[in-house]
């Protein structure tokens, strides 16, 4: 099953559901998408890197992602 969006699809989403929504990267309308934004948080430039990880971390509670990369949790600000 392929979960990417079209230009289309991704042309109607909302900007609160972008992980940088200023640039519209990112997105995250459902679970699979945030579980990609997490696998692909690597290729997010690194000024870039703590709001995405604090959206990625938002998005997730939204959907009952627990989300355990140390990386992302770092750049929250959340590791341990």
């Amino acid at each position: 099953m392929d979960n990417r969006l079209s230009y289309e699809e991704k042309k109607e989403l909302p900007d609160d559901v972008f992980g940088l929504p200023e640039r519209r990267e990112y997105p995250m309308p459902d679970a699979a998408h945030v579980r990609a934004a997490e696998a692909y948080f690597r290729y997010c430039p690194e000024n870039l890197r703590p709001q995405l990880a604090r959206a990625i971390i938002s998005r997730g509670k939204l959907f009952g992602i627990d989300i355990k990369s140390p990386t992302v949790l770092g750049y929250a600000g959340l590791s341990e």
